[in-house]
């Protein structure tokens, strides 16, 4: 051991050294150096998983809304994004052909989509026939004796849709569980996805139903349609899954949460506190609601009129006259369209739609919103005035 005077000199050295800023510089400069090294490899992988998230973001938006991978988006993830667009649209026949046999309502395309995207994104090869394609869409049903006896499809339950899936021999893990309940958020309830132009909001002024008036109440017109959607705009509609334009009654509530208890009931809080008691619907269900609409009786009268109780694919599907965006004709009550969600265009760019549940029907440019097609909604005829 030292002996005192030594550690007195050597503390008063010690304490020198510290008050001396030419020796605090030193030893900035010697700590830089040695942590330095550590520091650019953190800000490197920082980066490079920032890098992928915004990869893994956009390739889902990409196989969801559509366009064409940017030079931006690495090799592998174009040839991935191309594959999952593939087995989407045998995806969104399958859907819509099972729809086809189900006794009213329609399945959550987006959250059957955003399950398979889970299971097998980056898989190399990827592909899917249509036996393949109705095999994955049967387990998200289940099949009931209607009144009348008929066998008939309903929307199974997540956790049931999980089951079937498992039974198939289809491994779930809860990382891809989790991984499709962000994907389905992000592209559903997340309602404005990648756009980042404004979004306006209604209600400020719209008509009751009953005092709404229709330039050709005779027939069922995408100009009346514009109407209709201006006014769910102007009344400031909510948005809940599987609702067309009724009132959002305690009673209907408790049904949709039944029904949808995963679309619906997932945001159960949110609905009764911001929703309840006013009008709801949800994206194709305000296309559907006009088509339903009665102007005599002044009430909307599910199933009537020749409109069918399709989900936004499934118009989309049935659509005769459409086309890519680029060949848009500037014409009022076209429909517009990206894999599963659906909107009315008004005229003069803008788009009145039922965005998400955390929004409501707002309206939004044309143009950035990710629109894949345009359509003339199948069930109406077309006017110019």
């Amino acid at each position: 051991m030292a002996d005192p005077a030594t550690i007195t000199l050597a503390v008063k050295a010690a304490i020198a050294a510290a008050t001396d800023k030419r020796t605090w510089k030193a030893v900035g400069v010697l700590i830089a150096a040695i942590l330095t090294p550590f520091i650019l490899v953190i800000v490197m992988i920082l980066s490079l998983l920032s890098g992928t998230s915004q990869h893994n973001n956009a390739a889902i938006d990409l196989c969801f809304n559509g366009s064409v991978a940017g030079s931006s988006v690495p090799a592998e993830y174009t040839v991935y994004i191309e594959d999952m667009s593939g087995c989407f649209s045998v995806l969104d026949q399958a859907i819509a052909d099972t729809e086809a046999g189900m006794n009213g309502g329609t399945l959550d395309n987006v959250r059957i989509k955003a399950i398979f995207y889970s299971l097998y994104f980056g898989a190399k090869n990827l592909s899917l026939s249509d036996a393949e394609a109705r095999a994955f869409v049967n387990c998200f049903v289940t099949y009931e004796k209607d009144s009348e006896n008929h066998t008939v499809a309903v929307p199974a339950s997540l956790d049931t849709a999980y089951a079937n899936l498992e039974a198939s021999g289809i491994p779930v893990t809860k990382e891809s569980k989790a991984n499709a309940l962000q994907i389905y958020q992000r592209i559903v309830y997340g309602g404005a996805g990648s756009y980042t132009g404004e979004i306006e909001y209604g209600g400020k002024g719209g008509t009751a139903l009953d005092g709404l008036t229709l330039l050709h109440p005779e027939t069922k017109n995408n100009l009346d349609l514009v109407t209709y959607a201006e006014n769910a705009f102007n009344s400031g509609w909510g948005y809940v899954w599987g609702t067309y334009g009724d009132v959002l009654t305690d009673s209907l509530f408790e049904y949709k949460l039944k029904q949808y208890p995963d679309g619906v009931g997932d945001y159960e809080d949110f609905i009764r506190e911001n929703w309840l008691g006013g009008r709801t619907t949800d994206c194709v269900g305000l296309i559907k609601g006009y088509g339903w609409y009665n102007p005599d009786t002044k009430a909307i009268e599910y199933g009537t009129n020749g409109m069918p109780d399709v989900g936004a694919d499934g118009m989309y599907n049935a659509a005769t006259v459409k086309g890519s965006m680029d060949t848009m004709p500037d014409t009022p009550g076209l429909a517009v369209w990206k894999s599963g969600h659906i909107g009315v265009y008004i005229g003069n760019g803008e788009v009145i739609e039922a965005m998400g549940t955390k929004y409501c029907v707002v309206k939004t440019k044309l143009e950035g919103r990710g629109w894949k097609a345009w359509l003339e909604v199948p069930y109406i005829s077309y006017e110019t005035k």
